[in-house]
C-alpha cells in the first residue's frame, strides 16, 4: 500500500521513500517494520527531550496517534511519516534505520545494489537476445 500511494505522487522523492519502506519491508516484515519506527520514534524522542504530545502539536497530529504509533499499533501514512520526521528533526529514511549506520550510507548502499543489479539484467537481456 505505502508503495501504491507513493507511486501516485509525481515526486521522485515520494518514489524513493516508497521503494526504501517497501525494500526494509521485504527484509524485515511489516511488524519489524513497526518495531524499527516505534523504536526510533521513541530513541529520537528521548534524545531531544520532548514528550508525546510535544511531538504530536509538533507534526499536527493527536497525542493518542503517536501513542499508538509508539506501541505498534498504527502504521502512519507517507505523508504523516514525512511530518512526524520533520517534527523530529529528522530525514524520513532514518525513522526506518535498522543499525548504526546513517540514512545516507544505507541509501548509497540501495543504490549500488540496484545499479548493480540493473547491469546484470541488461548483461542478461543482451545475452538473450544474441547480442
Amino acid at each position: 500500500m505505502v508503495l501504491y500511494i507513493a507511486l501516485r505522487h509525481t515526486t521522485t522523492s515520494y518514489r524513493r521513500f516508497a521503494r526504501g519502506l517497501y525494500e526494509i519491508k521485504l527484509k524485515y516484515g511489516m511488524t519489524n517494520l513497526r518495531i524499527l519506527l516505534s523504536d526510533n520514534i521513541k530513541k529520537r524522542r528521548d534524545k531531544l527531550g520532548i514528550s508525546q504530545a510535544q511531538l504530536a502539536e509538533r507534526a499536527n497530529t493527536s497525542t493518542n496517534y503517536i501513542a499508538q504509533i509508539e506501541q505498534q499499533l498504527r502504521f502512519p501514512s507517507v505523508e504523516m511519516l514525512e511530518r512526524i520526521a520533520k517534527a523530529l528533526e529528522f530525514d524520513s529514511a532514518e525513522l526506518f534505520s535498522a543499525g548504526p549506520y546513517s540514512a545516507e550510507a544505507i541509501q548509497r548502499f540501495q543504490e549500488g545494489l540496484k545499479a548493480d543489479f540493473e547491469e546484470r539484467l541488461e548483461s542478461l537481456f543482451k545475452s538473450l537476445s544474441g547480442g
